[in-house]
């Protein structure tokens, strides 16, 4: 049975939560001005992430102050 793109997405990024965290990310990312990291005139910014996963050009990486230790 072949696989559909949300499932390849889901596999490639380790989960539907984090394939869910990393879209979200990025799509407040292209809300707040930054640019797609593609050529595109889409305008839709969920397709925009979606398309930018899909081609490998955005990864989930931690926050920084989840990652800083307590003072």
């Amino acid at each position: 049975m072949e696989k559909s793109l949300p499932q390849e997405l889901v596999k490639q990024v380790g989960g539907s939560f984090r394939m869910t965290a990393l879209l979200q990310k990025r799509v407040r990312e292209l809300v707040r001005g930054q640019r797609p990291l593609f050529e595109t005139r889409e305008r839709n910014y969920i397709k925009i992430a979606s398309e930018e996963l899909r081609r490998g050009l955005i990864e989930l990486v931690a926050d920084e102050e989840q990652t800083a230790p307590p003072t």
